[in-house]
């Protein structure tokens, strides 16, 4: 789950790079190529929606964030919380004399999932 959120923070920081190059690219071009004012009130309008979608990025990215932050956290908490309750429930096992049973395929498909994000399983 970290991982696609790392994904998405890094396509928002991709594309408001990209804008900022489309913007520069198009008053290079408006610039160079098109002198006549005609031309410049197209250009001008095509840059002001420009500059509102880069704001719009800029605004998801901010909330973004926060979520992002708080998911991160939850992971680390239900892991920890995850880890406790195994370690719990085996040292009750030793305890109590219970036979250690084996992991069903399931749990065994669960915790080969889990590792990468939980080592201490």
């Amino acid at each position: 789950m970290e991982a696609e959120v790392d994904k998405l923070e890094l396509m928002f920081q991709k594309a408001d790079s990209d804008l900022d190059y489309i913007q520069y690219r198009l008053e290079y071009e408006i610039k160079t190529n098109h002198p006549d004012s005609a031309g410049e009130k197209n250009a001008v309008a095509i840059l002001k929606e420009l500059s509102a979608i880069k704001s719009r990025y800029q605004a998801l990215c901010a909330r973004f964030k926060p979520l992002s932050v708080e998911q991160k956290e939850s992971k680390s908490r239900i892991g920890a919380t995850l880890s406790k309750t195994m370690t719990m429930i085996q040292e009750l096992q030793k305890h109590t004399d219970l036979e250690l049973t084996t992991l069903t395929e399931e749990e065994k498909a669960v915790t080969e999932q889990l590792k990468p994000h939980m080592p201490d399983l």
